[in-house]
């Protein structure tokens, strides 16, 4: 239910049922809000005697709204186009740089961080748009690799140089993102260079399910898929049949060394602002997925001097 302020109407209404020892549950029932929309309400706007004052609060309100036309000294367009751009799940820092940068105008992204802030603090849902990662890493730097070991791997090192140094298209990390307790979760492949972006919906947790959906997803791209960077996950011990299948060679991070594959780490967090940890998957479709990584390949980065993911990987 969307939040709206008390009116001038409300809050004389308030004034008048409290003179009646009117209990705040009913003030509430009568105006037909929540209970806990008027406890700050009187908190608020308490005289010196304690008493609640509606010509204080309305005397308030319009001091804030007045401040705050002051404060966000751009245009109503302005400010329309930086909020759509923010409900695009863009960040601040990017929507900053990306209109600086096309020479639309310029506002730095501690403001657009102000602005979203006072939104919420009057009920608006922009920091809903924001990305959130709370991600708890284990360090276990000293830890031998528990989870097999496949003597033919090829050691990332010995990876084209291409794909080291992210001059080429077509040099990919993968890695699997896991929701609730069922068995449905996701394979996630980015494109080093151009940090684009392709989530695949896995119906079961087994490497023979996550060479299915990987072959798919390789074959769908043309050709365009030279190298993939893997962990040492299980669920990737059957890498020779992808690469059998589609000619796309498969290469080992150090065991817990994620920085290897920084990359996917970071691409694996902003996923996660649309799928939270803990979240079933088993109801989201292929189709929702692709929605996904197109959002994410519309979105300018700042890593690709603000074009976005897309522009870069078709050029």
């Amino acid at each position: 239910m969307t939040y709206h302020q008390l009116t001038t109407e409300e809050r004389y209404t308030i004034a008048t049922l409290l003179k009646q020892r009117k209990s705040q549950a009913y003030i509430a029932r009568e105006l037909g809000r929540s209970p806990g929309s008027i406890s700050p309400e009187l908190k608020r706007n308490r005289r010196t005697d304690g008493k609640y004052c509606a010509a204080r609060a309305v005397k308030r309100t319009s001091r804030i709204r007045r401040e705050s036309r002051q404060k966000w000294y751009f245009s109503d367009l302005e400010w329309q186009m930086i909020i759509a751009l923010i409900r695009l799940d863009w960040s601040p820092e990017q929507v900053s740089l990306w209109l600086a940068a096309n020479k639309i105008f310029k506002v730095s992204y501690p403001t657009v961080y102000r602005y979203i802030w006072y939104d919420r603090c009057c009920n608006g849902d922009l920091y809903k748009h924001l990305r959130q990662s709370n991600k708890k890493r284990r360090k276990r730097y000293r830890s031998a690799d528990s989870r097999g070991i496949l003597p033919e791997k090829a050691h990332i090192s010995t990876r084209p140089k291409a794909a080291e140094n992210k001059s080429r298209i077509g040099h990919f990390e993968i890695d699997t993102v896991h929701g609730s307790s069922d068995l449905h979760s996701i394979v996630t492949i980015v494109d080093r260079k151009s940090k684009y972006t392709i989530i695949g919906k896995l119906e079961a947790r087994t490497k023979d399910e996550l060479n299915r959906r990987t072959i798919e997803l390789i074959k769908r791209e043309v050709n365009q898929v030279k190298t993939i960077t893997a962990d040492n996950g299980t669920e990737f011990h059957g890498y020779k049949d992808i690469e059998d299948a589609t000619g796309t060679k498969f290469y080992f991070a150090n065991p817990y060394h994620s920085w290897e594959r920084g990359l996917n780490e970071n691409t694996n967090g902003l996923i996660r602002q649309y799928l939270p940890k803990g979240k079933s998957m088993k109801h989201i479709t292929q189709a929702d997925y692709d929605d996904i990584a197109l959002k994410l390949n519309r979105r300018p980065r700042k890593i690709v001097n603000m074009k976005t993911p897309e522009q870069v990987y078709v050029r």
